[in-house]
């Protein structure tokens, strides 16, 4: 009895145990708050959750759907403290009219409770039409229906098999119907219940799953579409160095308030992409069908040679990324605000409201950083913005080095050239692309634009039109000019030079000297000979500087030249082209010989071919003749005297004719070969 009493507490004490353990490893509901988001100006944002977290522990996420994809491709998780990560659920996307077909009542094409009831054919039902009736369905049929003396219409009718016999029940007649096959029943209603479930949010639940002992530090963070943060500046023009501004726009779009995040933003452009990995994926595989034989023997099936399967290989936890392997190097630019010392008004001066003193009041909350080909502004304070807001936040606030111009471009505006800074990145950071508002003795000058800007570049921008000063234009052209000729393998090379000639007057009707950069179009078959060097040069213009003292024209004259090869065939030139080259100094005298012995060898050329068209002709001439002659006598007794003249001058005519072709034949061949002489002459010379 004792033994018994031992055992029976033995077991409820093991059964306490194992319900006590049961119950500390069932895993806690756990948030993981947002402390984290690195804004990139590519279109995405990097989202850090970290927290603790104590034993077995599941975190259940929010995302919208269309955010899935992106959670996919970058998510990483980190159990730091020992413990691991077991799974990530999340709700599948198979398409729905996939999923839909896979009960026995199909729901994908919307069907009428016709077409319903003909999907249930041979299942019993109950029905109230109006009375009570239960049977079970044959089919539904449509009947026509007399409305008044002429109109019918088409009606849908139930066919079905009672205890009573068969009964056919018009549709419209019935106001409810129930399965009585209970199965059946519950896959409808099932269906039913996932059709509602994809009209009820674009929200899917993403859970992590960590296992573990103790009190653990966890992080979560995944890539998702986020705006582009966008800069813009102030600068401010005075007698002391200019102030540059910097602002960082930033939206938080997303459904979570941001409360106390440590918020950075990256310059740079990393390259991403959208890949659809939340989409169910299915092989396409072809139908195969038997072959059928007419005899009863056993048939045979051909083999699916697409049944085959597609390997994915699991990301393990524990090879995750856990820092980036991109060097940090801290640049120390923090900008600081400029406090300037307040001036005492006059005692007797009347009140007047303060100055603008951009330097005061505003104080950069960013310190930068590079991150490998990126630069990084990591905001000082945690900040706090709620879900569909939008903040501007200081990230620049010093002094720049920079010289006041004025920027001439005749296909910006063809009188007046504008008012431009040539200013320096002195503060160490990296600038991004944005608008710039210029402020110049205290009030506003104009606005301007710049691109990406590292440190230490140099950009020019323009704010305004400068109406103190005017450019005229003038283009003025020069001949060509021979500077050789040359005689190669047949071939004549004529070298040109090419001058033209561009004159900038420029008049400063204002009262200080002015530096005017006057922008010049680069054309790479044209080489610049005035000035020699232009004050920079861009991929597209050169920028020449001149300085316009008050009431005192300026001028610069832009000279280029080109030089350019003519190759002509020796054949194709004529006589006049040949004179000219003659009659230039800038010929050689062996070229000249050359060419003279050309002509000579083409002029004897032209004798004899003219001889042979000569000879050519007088038979052309004599054919003629012969042609009268025979109409002639064929109208002419052949015993008379004119007749027989006409035979004797015919003979003479083909003896001629006969000499002739032969001269005809030599001449033919003097040709040629003078011909082949002057060709083989031509192609042995290389004169120059």
């Amino acid at each position: 009895m004792l033994k018994h009493i031992c055992t029976v507490a033995l077991l409820i004490v093991a059964t306490t145990n194992a319900a006590a353990l049961a119950a500390a490893e069932e895993p806690k509901n756990t948030n993981l708050p947002l402390k984290r988001v690195v804004l990139f100006n590519s279109g995405v944002g990097f989202f850090e959750h970290s927290g603790k977290i104590d034993g077995n522990a599941n975190v259940e996420m929010k995302f919208k759907t269309d955010q899935i994809n992106d959670l996919l491709k970058s998510m990483v998780v980190q159990d730091l403290d020992g413990g691991r990560i077991s799974t990530v659920t999340y709700g599948s996307k198979d398409p729905i009219t996939k999923t839909l077909k896979t009960f026995s009542i199909d729901l994908t094409a919307n069907p009428t409770l016709a077409q319903l009831l003909q999907q249930v054919r041979g299942e019993r039902v109950e029905l109230e039409a109006p009375n009570k009736l239960a049977g079970v369905i044959l089919g539904v049929e449509t009947r026509k229906k007399q409305i008044g003396e002429q109109t019918t219409i088409d009606i849908d009718v139930l066919n079905l098999l009672t205890d009573a016999g068969l009964r056919a029940v018009p549709m419209d007649t019935i106001s409810t119907i129930k399965l009585t096959n209970e199965k059946l029943d519950a896959e409808l209603r099932k269906a039913l219940s996932l059709l509602a479930l994809t009209h009820a949010a674009d929200k899917k639940s993403v859970e992590l799953s960590f296992l573990g002992k103790g009190q653990r530090r966890v992080q979560v963070g995944y890539i998702q579409e986020a705006p582009v943060w966008k800069t813009t500046y102030r600068l401010v023009l005075s007698d002391e160095k200019p102030l540059l501004q910097g602002w960082a726009i930033v939206e938080n779009t997303s459904e979570e308030d941001w409360n106390n995040v440590n918020l950075s933003l990256v310059s740079g452009r990393p390259i991403s992409f959208i890949m659809d990995l939340y989409q169910p994926l299915y092989v396409p595989r072809p139908e195969v069908q038997l072959d059928l034989f007419a005899s009863l023997r056993p048939q045979t099936y051909g083999q699916d040679l697409a049944n085959r399967e597609m390997l994915f290989e699991a990301a393990k936890p524990e090879g995750m990324i856990t820092k980036s392997p991109l060097k940090v190097r801290e640049s120390a630019a923090r900008a600081h605000a400029f406090a300037g010392a307040p001036a005492s008004p006059p005692t007797e001066a009347p009140a007047q409201e303060p100055a603008w003193d951009f330097r005061q009041g505003v104080q950069s909350v960013a310190q930068a950083a590079e991150l490998g080909s990126l630069f990084q502004y990591k905001i000082d304070t945690p900040v706090s913005l709620p879900r569909q807001q939008s903040a501007m936040l200081p990230i620049v606030n010093a002094d720049v080095k920079g010289e006041k111009v004025s920027i001439y471009n005749q296909n910006v505006q063809a009188k007046h050239p504008l008012c431009g800074l040539q200013f320096t990145n002195t503060t160490g950071l990296h600038l991004m692309q944005g608008p710039i508002t210029v402020f110049e003795g205290g009030s506003y000058a104009g606005d301007a634009k710049i691109e990406d800007l590292p440190p230490d570049a140099q950009r020019l921008i323009s704010y305004a039109v400068d109406l103190d000063t005017e450019v005229a234009p003038q283009t003025k052209g020069r001949p060509e000019e021979l500077l050789g000729v040359r005689l190669i393998k047949g071939t004549l090379i004529a070298t040109r030079k090419y001058v033209r000639e561009q004159e900038y007057t420029v008049k400063n009707s204002g009262k200080v000297l002015k530096k005017v950069l006057i922008e010049y179009p680069v054309d790479a078959s044209w080489k610049l000979v005035k000035p020699e060097k232009p004050a920079e040069k861009t991929r597209d213009l050169y920028r020449f500087a001149v300085e316009a003292k008050p009431g005192e024209p300026a001028l610069l004259t832009v000279e280029e030249e080109r030089t350019d090869s003519q190759h002509v065939a020796m054949n194709n030139l004529d006589d006049g082209s040949i004179q000219f080259y003659l009659s230039v100094k800038v010929v050689s005298d062996k070229v000249k010989e050359a060419l003279k012995e050309i002509v000579k060898r083409k002029a004897e050329l032209g004798q004899l071919t003219a001889k042979k068209q000569q000879v050519e002709q007088r038979i052309r001439d004599i054919g003629e003749d012969q042609t009268r002659i025979r109409a002639n006598m064929t109208q002419l007794d052949r015993n008379s005297d004119v007749y027989k003249n006409y035979v004797k001058k015919f003979s003479d005519q083909e003896s001629e004719i006969e000499k002739l072709r032969a001269q005809i034949a030599t001449l033919a061949d003097e040709e040629t070969g003078m011909r082949k002489a002057l060709d083989e002459y031509m192609l042995a010379l290389d004169l120059q």
